[in-house]
């Protein structure tokens, strides 16, 4: 029977001593569960909420589980050797900070990840483009015939590969959160793509954030670094082998972009290998996610005619500028993976060039800075429709010249901008916010938007 342990008095009656509390509930929680049960671990599981999503589940899978559910208790995480954190928990919590003052030690399921396994990690974080790079890179790698298991913060948790045979490589995308509380990653290639304000909720600063994301060059592999980012470039060691990319003549770095003849060429030093105009992903940032995973597989050892095939044929993911459907004359893209400000900028650049771009945007601003942001809306897009929880915020930094409209949700934002769009628009969803304010996650925000763009066709045809 489970213990299902709401309130400080009944948790005072149970108390155990666990090699490992897991804390959070979601898909990480859950896949580092089964795994430290599996290596016959005594452990408990902790959540902040009374009733997680999936907890009728764990019940079931894991009936001798120990639960702590609701707000966290600090003497609850005493009677333990370590804490396995979720990504969605932050170590600043009194409780997770009371646990270290007392010699528990802090851990998380990439942690002992990478104290399992043996193949070579490639390991890449961001603010904007993982994602990209992670899928893309996967990709060159399987081309070339190698074995190669992705996993981390683009879905599957790292915990579920460990078990299986190993791959030639592993490729993880890490968040800041899973780099928070890493030690024994040693990446045979790590990539810091950029480093914008985003989760400013849970970081005092822009510079305290860039800290959080240097951890990923942790030990002696090559580190790959964006030449155009103050804040990546200082990132630099003295004493490691790196390798620099940027929009910029590869003269002063090793992948870099040549303006010949009017195309803009990616070249490997001083060798043109393929124009941009051959890419299927659009805009700047995806130029450069083009370089950094060029980059990335050199470093690997993958040839580059392979990779060239990979770019090639390369259509981008789902939910990252992804065209939805042209209704009336009118196209409609999907980027709500553009979950902070340096994301929704990048895309409203690549979808701006010569066409009317109507902006629907809002959510959770995760206290952002808007001002970059307005700065962009003023400078691209014809008309905003703002949503959710924070869509006031970004209303007060804009422009009194925007246009600004007001939707209670998705389907009434569609159908706020079918009204204002004309012949060769583009409307586009790109938040700069969460969505936990509104939806499950920015997929089935993005998929609502589908839904509305796509009956919206059906009812005009």
């Amino acid at each position: 029977m489970n213990a299902i342990l709401t309130n400080k008095e009944e948790m005072t009656e149970a108390k155990e001593q666990f090699d490992s509390i897991v804390v959070g509930l979601g898909k990480t929680g859950i896949s580092a569960i089964e795994y430290l049960l599996s290596q016959g671990e005594r452990i408990a599981a902790a959540d902040s909420r009374l009733q997680p999503p999936d907890i009728e589940s764990i019940r079931r899978r894991f009936p001798h589980l120990h639960l702590y559910l609701g707000d966290f208790e600090k003497s609850n995480f005493y009677d333990c050797e370590r804490l396995l954190l979720s990504p969605g928990v932050s170590i600043r919590e009194p409780a997770i900070q009371a646990a270290i003052k007392k010699g528990v030690h802090l851990s998380s399921d990439v942690e002992v990840f990478c104290q399992q396994v043996k193949a070579p990690i490639v390991a890449v974080t961001g603010s904007n483009g993982k994602s990209t790079v992670v899928t893309l890179l996967t990709d060159m790698i399987e081309r070339c015939a190698y074995r190669v298991k992705l996993a981390g913060n683009i879905g599957t948790p790292v915990l579920d590969l460990v078990g299986d045979e190993e791959p030639d490589f592993y490729v993880l995308e890490l968040s800041s959160f899973q780099l928070e509380t890493l030690q024994s990653l040693n990446a045979v290639a790590a990539l810091v793509l950029n480093v914008s304000a985003d989760h400013m909720d849970r970081y005092q600063c822009l510079e305290d954030y860039a800290s959080v994301k240097q951890v990923i060059y942790a030990g002696d592999g090559k580190m790959i670094l964006n030449a155009d980012d103050p804040l990546v470039s200082k990132m630099e060691q003295s004493n490691r082998e790196s390798v620099h990319y940027g929009l910029s003549d590869s003269a002063g770095n090793e992948f870099g972009i040549r303006v010949v003849d009017g195309e803009i060429l990616l070249c490997h030093r001083q060798e043109n290998l393929m124009s941009t105009s051959s890419l299927k992903i659009l805009g700047r940032h995806n130029i450069s996610n083009a370089l950094a995973t060029l980059a990335l597989g050199d470093a690997i050892g993958l040839p580059m005619q392979t990779m060239l095939e990979s770019l090639r044929d390369f259509s981008g993911l789902a939910h990252r500028c992804q065209w939805v459907a042209k209704v009336n004359e009118v196209d409609w893209y999907n980027d709500s993976k553009g979950t902070n400000v340096g994301a929704s900028c990048a895309a409203i650049e690549s979808l701006s060039g010569g066409h009317q771009l109507i902006l629907i945007a809002g959510g959770e601003s995760k206290q952002a800075d808007f001002y970059e942001f307005s700065n962009s809306i003023q400078a691209h897009v014809s008309q905003v429709i703002l949503i959710g929880r924070d869509a006031a915020l970004i209303d007060e930094v804009l422009s009194k010249g925007t246009q600004r409209y007001f939707a209670t949700g998705m389907q009434a934002a569609v159908n706020t901008a079918a009204k204002l769009a004309k012949p060769g628009d583009i409307v586009l969803l790109s938040p700069a916010c969460a969505s936990q304010d509104m939806y499950r996650d920015y997929q089935e925000r993005g998929d609502q938007f589908t839904e509305a763009v796509l009956a919206l066709s059906e009812a005009r045809s």
